[in-house]
């Protein structure tokens, strides 16, 4: 029988038939490839937050949606404005002052006004001001990192003499670039990192997003990661989510021991992986005061070839004097091996002008990758070594007398001053309060304490020391209060105690009021929507700093 099919023919079927499978192996090729990128990163995510915290992210995901289902119904919905229009009032109320006697400056004056009433009208607006605490007293958890007057007349000095420098431009401003690069050579070598390198910033927290984005641009230069993971403590600063949300990278937070207050060294090896650019541990965290087994993270860091950012923000000129000053203090600096950067606040305890920050790393090639540079704009060659591109020289300037002004002798007494405060409270807490019961062991200036039982609410207790007149930091995941002692602290010992007991007593068995801390933090775990609301108020009361 002849065949139907000429020869042309069958070579035309099975050219058709292989582009057909090739065609249809390239997309199973891509769907495989989606569906186990898919799987690796879930499989990673679970591996790292393990399968309960897994559950329970996926609890409440879930809960938060049948919940936002719920709130869209125009009932839920009207409610929910209503709460929160009153919040809004409520924090206007609080923030912006009002009445006769309040004038408000909406447009620019006709005519130059006098130094005479530029003063008089800042006064003014400072007796008008919400504000019940002085923070001259001393009763103020951190906040204000004041120097005495004398440091004062420094700062003023400084900033007189270089008010309008701009360290952009070095050529004009020699002076200010040369204490620039002093500031951040004295900090280097107060961790112990002489031939380091570093740059100044605007705070912490800029410290801390530069850190993330170097570690982020050396690892991709270096590694060829294009997508970025870090893992930090829960007890870390927001600093670090703050980055990773900016410069979108994936973040593990990972828990911390109730006792101790230290990372989960174990979580933290299970969460590192091929896409892990650094790891995080703090020299103090700002919740507690306590500090990170520094070396144990080192050595993962090392181990997996990732950074380490140590945070020594708040630590800053307390940290690199304890051991000096008689107290314990557990290896944090340069010298721990596979530490590779390292933020220090000169506008702390350094006692500089507030805008003002050091962030350090190992070497000036991984500085490198901290720089933008734009050879090619048409507006010319321009670099920045970081956010800022103009930048104020006085902070600068304010900074470099400040350190020169203090000197190691003088930060030494410093320290020895505010870190004997921090003990004495802590120890006074231990002995004369069995109520309350503090938060790890604390090497520094930070203090926090929580409750021992439901007996006493730790947020009420500060809510009470609020209306004593004590500006105190509310903490959560526990709930607890804490004090970061300053210079203005050590006078104030004493009397904090006293008010803390009478606090305690007060708050002893009573129905939870309505104060600030027990309100907010509250709300934040009563739902599962309850951190969304939080979030909510948050933003009503950045939207009233910015009613006039």
């Amino acid at each position: 029988m002849p065949s139907t099919l000429s020869m042309p023919r069958i070579v035309d079927v099975v050219q058709t038939l292989r582009a057909g499978l090739t065609a249809d192996n390239a997309k199973n090729a891509v769907v495989f490839y989606i569906v186990l990128s898919h799987a690796r990163q879930a499989w990673r995510h679970v591996w790292a937050r393990g399968l309960l915290t897994t559950f329970g992210e996926i609890y409440t995901w879930a809960a938060k949606g049948v919940l936002q289902v719920v709130l869209r119904l125009p009932s839920m919905r009207k409610r929910v404005a209503t709460e929160l229009g009153a919040v809004r009032a409520q924090i206007q109320r609080e923030l912006v002052p009002s009445g006769p006697e309040v004038v408000q400056h909406l447009r620019l004056p006709v005519e130059s006004q006098s130094l005479e009433w530029i003063l008089d009208e800042m006064a003014k607006m400072d007796a008008q001001g919400p504000s019940h605490t002085d923070f001259r007293q001393g009763r103020l958890s951190g906040a204000v990192y004041h120097g005495g007057d004398d440091m004062e007349k420094i700062l003023v000095a400084a900033f007189q003499r270089y008010c309008v420098s701009n360290p952009l431009h070095p050529d004009v401003f020699p002076a200010v670039r040369k204490m620039e690069a002093e500031v951040v050579a004295m900090c280097l070598r107060m961790y112990n990192n002489p031939t380091g390198a570093g740059a100044t910033t605007s705070g912490g927290t800029e410290s801390i997003i530069m850190s993330v984005k170097t570690h982020r641009d050396w690892a991709r230069a270096v590694k060829g990661i294009t997508e970025p993971e870090i893992v930090v403590p829960a007890s870390a600063h927001a600093a670090f989510d703050k980055a990773a949300a900016y410069l979108k990278i994936k973040l593990h937070t990972i828990p911390v021991n109730p006792e101790t207050r230290q990372v989960d060294l174990k979580r933290v090896r299970r969460a590192i992986n091929s896409n892990t650019i650094m790891i995080v541990g703090s020299a103090i965290n700002f919740p507690d005061g306590c500090q990170d087994d520094i070396v144990a993270l080192g050595k993962l860091a090392k181990k997996y070839s990732v950074g380490m950012h140590v945070d020594c923000c708040l630590g800053s000129f307390i940290m690199p004097f304890l051991e000096k000053a008689g107290f314990p203090v557990e290896p944090f600096d340069f010298r721990v091996e596979g530490v590779t950067a390292i933020s220090c606040d000169t506008h702390k305890y350094g006692f500089a002008p507030k805008g003002s920050s050091v962030i350090m790393y190992r070497s000036a090639e991984l500085r490198q990758h901290q720089y933008y540079v734009n050879p090619s704009w048409t507006g010319g060659l321009y670099a920045s070594p970081g956010f800022s591109g103009s930048r104020s020289g006085a902070l600068i300037a304010g900074a470099w007398a400040a350190m020169h002004y203090m000197g190691e002798e003088g930060y030494l007494a410093s320290c020895h001053d505010i870190v004997g405060a921090a003990k004495t409270i802590e120890r006074r807490i231990k002995t004369e309060i069995p109520e309350l019961h503090i938060l790890g062991k604390p090497p520094a200036s930070v203090v926090a304490f929580g409750s021992r039982n439901a007996e006493v609410n730790a947020l009420e207790v500060g809510d009470r020391m609020s209306k004593k007149g004590w500006h105190l930091n509310a903490l959560q995941n526990p709930p607890a209060v804490h004090i970061a002692c300053t210079r203005l602290t050590v006078a104030v010992v004493d009397a904090f105690i006293d008010d803390l007991k009478q606090a305690v007593k007060e708050a002893k068995g009573a129905e939870l009021g309505k104060g600030t801390m027990v309100a907010i933090y509250g709300l934040g775990t009563s739902s599962a929507i309850g951190p969304q609301m939080v979030g909510a108020v948050a933003s009503a009361f950045l939207d009233a700093l910015y009613q006039a």
